[in-house]
């Protein structure tokens, strides 16, 4: 794997027009170039060709100009869409100077520089089970439908009232995954695979008071799930969660 630069793609295409190289041996080697330098940064312009999936950028840690020369290098190379994840305002303003067309949603820190176009790809549901995991519930939602897919949303359904869950099966059958955010004892995602036969993606969050231990409680009860057909991502990422149904629902 090395770098992406204009001379290597020139010497590439070159390969090609003089018949010493057939169009498939040459995106075998594109899809090699995996990555621009840009010395503290080394953005994988072409993750999107090998994983149908852009490459986010991690707000935490960056400076806004880090950020910016980041999503500067995604975007022309991108088709589908671009994110930068728990990013702040000021880094906010750093992807809008790259595309104004960029869109922040403060409450769970998602940028979405850019979404997919054309056809939806498929239905997710994302259910939360209560209002305070509505951050994390929004982070998958606004990633999924970003992603190119319709977005069912249910929320504040948690086991203390399981009549409020099960009040919305139908809604739940119907997508082809379900995306289930939870905290306190992390139960939700059980009793939701017990209801519907789509795949079921859980996400701990870290809502709760001592014994829970940051969401640590919710990520091992949904690990220790009696109810098949769960697999669970890591606490507070439902950023990971919406691009985990992606793949699924994609395939």
């Amino acid at each position: 794997m090395w770098a992406v630069d204009l001379g290597s793609i020139r010497s590439l295409l070159a390969r090609v027009a003089a018949g010493d190289l057939r169009v498939e041996e040459a995106m075998g080697e594109l899809a090699q170039m995996t990555f621009v330098d840009l010395g503290d940064l080394k953005p994988d312009v072409l993750r999107e060709v090998r994983t149908g999936q852009a490459e986010a950028v991690f707000g935490p840690g960056k400076t806004p100009d880090q950020v910016g020369a980041a999503v500067a290098a995604l975007v022309p190379e991108s088709a589908g869409a671009v994110f930068v994840t728990r990013a702040t305002a000021e880094q906010y303003e750093a992807a809008r100077r790259v595309d104004g067309g960029a869109v922040y949603h403060p409450g769970c820190g998602l940028v979405v520089v850019r979404s997919a176009d054309g056809a939806p790809t498929g239905r997710v549901a994302v259910v939360s089970a209560g209002t305070s995991d509505l951050p994390v519930a929004d982070e998958a939602a606004l990633t999924a439908g970003a992603l190119g897919m319709k977005v069912e949303r249910v929320t504040d359904v948690g086991v203390a009232g399981v009549h409020r869950a099960l009040a919305h099966r139908p809604a739940l059958e119907d997508a082809d995954c379900v995306v289930v955010v939870a905290g306190m004892e992390g139960a939700l995602p059980s009793l939701v695979a017990g209801l519907v036969s789509s795949p079921v993606v859980a996400v701990p969050t870290s809502v709760g008071y001592g014994a829970t231990f940051g969401g640590l409680a919710a990520l091992l009860a949904m690990l220790s799930s009696c109810a098949p057909g769960v697999v669970v991502v890591n606490v507070d990422n439902g950023f990971g969660a919406a691009l985990a149904a992606h793949r699924i629902v994609r395939r």
